[in-house]
Parts: C-alpha cells; structure tokens; sequence
C-alpha cells in the first residue's frame, strides 16, 4: 500500500475531466471537476488527493496532458479547458 489517499471512482468511470483556476487574492488555486455517473467530484492543488487524481488520468485515452499550460495563464482569470470526454 503506497499510503496515497484513495478517489471515490475510478479511471474507467470518469466521464469528463474540467481544470480551470480560482482566484485566491494573492495566488490561484488549480481546480478540477470530474464527473462520474451525472455526480460532480470537486479537487483543487491543496488537497491530499490531488496526486492520486493526476496519476489516474494518465488511463484515460484521449486524455489532453496540456491541460495545465491552458490553465496556467494568463494570472488570476479561469481559463477553463475540458481536458478529457468519453465519447
């Protein structure tokens, strides 16, 4: 067991990965929005499964890997990219 914190679902269940940006002021926040089975599942850069999500996408073809440098700028706006769809 490598201690990770598990997801609630798993890469054959995601329908569509959302990244966009939160702006917290000072700095912005990296979110995501996976949608399983019609339910929204909400993560952001700071929480304990961030890594865990990251690495599970990398299971899903046609996943877009380029997702971050679409989100990244320009500073403080939400810059959303739909980085996968199951078709």
């Amino acid at each position: 067991m490598s201690g990770e914190p598990s997801l609630p679902f798993s890469p054959p269940q995601i329908d569509r990965v959302t990244f966009f940006k939160r702006d917290e002021i000072t700095t912005d926040l990296i979110c995501c929005e996976v949608v399983v089975s019609g339910q929204i599942h909400f993560f952001h850069e700071e929480c304990a499964e961030w890594r865990a999500l990251l690495n599970s996408f990398c299971d899903l073809t046609g996943f877009d890997d380029n997702w971050f440098a679409k989100v990244q700028c320009p500073p403080f706006q939400a810059c959303e990219t739909v980085a996968f769809v199951r078709r």
